[in-house]
């Protein structure tokens, strides 16, 4: 076995797929508690620089934390990044054998920097907010579906909304309790809420799912959120610049938070009336494209000058 090479791991449900290169191992694991053990032990002997993870919906978590413990270099990388690095390399074909080979590829090839898991307490903060998330959804479904409801089922529907309210408020009282448990996230909060425009869901967003606030520079976190403009340029044509990517869940909050701050942060409505003049934002995009400046060098350079949660 060659230490020192890169690992590419396919997580699913049941299994872990595993692809080593440059010496081109190939085996598989069970994806549980003995499973992973034995893989952490085989990885530690051999020493990667890096082993390559893809985003999975949480099935990843725990063999994450077990490379956490066992100190050994890993990055979970965006699922479409390494499908675009298979296309590019010609590989159309996809399977759990082949996803654990690209991924090893791709830690070679590209050589994404390791990221440490989130710690437990970001971890259950994130979680808390992502079963926010569903139960908003729900419950603008259920009260769509009681406009055009028929008799027989409008009391169902009415009861369901209810305790969908009930549970929702039972959610905010769970992360203000979370947050209040930790000193480090209180500072944050304070500083973030200090910003105009800036509610308790949208701190309690950015705590959970942007650690990285504080951290980088504003080009970085835009970047990183999805706000900053891509160019799309080729030979004499300047295409238009447009946002994309990033992570979705803290752009919509940082999204409702602009939609507030145009009214009532002064230093976020001038830039949008400039931006407005000069026909920057035009149409849909006006407040998204504002978004960007929302949290700018001032309360990025407050962030930091606390104490910094390990993430």
């Amino acid at each position: 076995m060659e230490a020192n090479g890169y690992i590419g791991i396919d997580v699913a449900k049941e299994w872990l797929d595993i692809a080593a290169r440059p010496n081109g191992d190939a085996w598989r694991a069970r994806n549980d508690e003995a499973g992973i053990t034995e893989l952490t032990s085989q990885l530690v002997e051999r020493a990667p620089r890096l082993v390559v993870l893809e985003a999975t919906g949480g099935l990843e978590t725990a063999l994450a934390a077990a490379l956490t413990a066992a100190a050994l270099p890993f990055v979970i990388v965006n699922p479409r990044q390494v499908r675009d690095f298979a296309r590019a390399t010609g590989q159309l074909a996809k399977t759990d054998a082949i996803d654990a080979r690209v991924l090893a590829q791709f830690g070679e090839a590209v050589g994404p920097e390791p990221r440490p898991l989130p710690e437990a307490a970001t971890r259950e903060l994130a979680a808390l907010m992502a079963r926010r998330r569903q139960v908003v959804a729900m419950l603008t479904a259920e009260k769509n579906r009681l406009r055009s409801a028929a008799r027989p089922v409008r009391r169902a529907i009415q009861q369901h909304i209810h305790w969908l309210e009930r549970r929702l408020a039972g959610l905010d009282g769970d992360l203000g309790k979370t947050i209040r448990q930790h000193a480090q996230w209180q500072d944050r909060d304070r500083v973030l809420r200090s910003t105009p425009g800036i509610g308790p869901v949208s701190s309690c967003t950015l705590l959970a799912n942007l650690p990285e606030l504080g951290r980088l520079n504003r080009k970085e976190i835009a970047a990183l959120v999805g706000v900053a403009p891509l160019n799309r340029d080729s030979g004499s044509l300047r295409g238009r610049r447009t946002i994309w990517g990033g992570r979705s869940h803290v752009r919509s909050a940082l999204y409702m938070a602009t939609l507030v701050g145009v009214r009532c942060n002064p230093v976020l409505r001038t830039f949008y009336e400039r931006l407005l003049a000069a026909g920057v934002i035009v149409g849909d995009d006006r407040r998204l494209r504002v978004t960007r400046p929302l949290l700018g060098d001032e309360v990025a350079r407050e962030v930091l000058a606390l104490a910094p949660i390990e993430c």
